[in-house]
């Protein structure tokens, strides 16, 4: 009996020390700097035709058993692609090409394999697609 009275009388101590009382005026804390603005969003991708269209042939092809979006898996990151070319025409021409043919070198001894199966436009919105994911 004592211990059921000791627990009823913790929950009313504890209920006592935690009720808000609604006519204390409250400060906002001033701890700390500022809040920072948050970030400006960024456009929707996925309202992008090259986006679109690129996403649909990287999923149709085995391009993400060798990169990711984000991180360096076998090959690098499509980021770390978009960051490093400047987005010209000639660009997507150059890197079309190593999809299209392979290439080594420039991101590390492991070679990427040929895409012949790919046509040369299909090759280009893919490179359209990595350069969007940079932006």
């Amino acid at each position: 009996m004592k211990k059921y009275l000791l627990a009823i009388g913790l929950v009313v101590l504890i209920g006592a020390c935690s009720s808000n009382n609604s006519n204390e005026k409250k400060e906002p804390a001033t701890v700390g700097p500022a809040p920072v603005a948050a970030p400006a969003p960024v456009a929707d991708l996925t309202a992008n035709p090259d986006y679109k269209k690129g996403l649909v042939l990287v999923a149709k092809s085995d391009c993400l058993t060798c990169h990711k979006t984000d991180a360096k898996l076998i090959g690098p990151a499509y980021k770390d692609v978009s960051a490093k070319y400047e987005h010209t025409e000639a660009n997507i021409e150059l890197l079309a090409g190593k999809v299209l043919k392979g290439g080594s070198g420039v991101w590390g001894a492991i070679p990427m394999t040929p895409h012949p199966q790919l046509s040369l436009e299909d090759a280009k919105q893919i490179i359209k697609y990595i350069f969007l994911l940079n932006k």
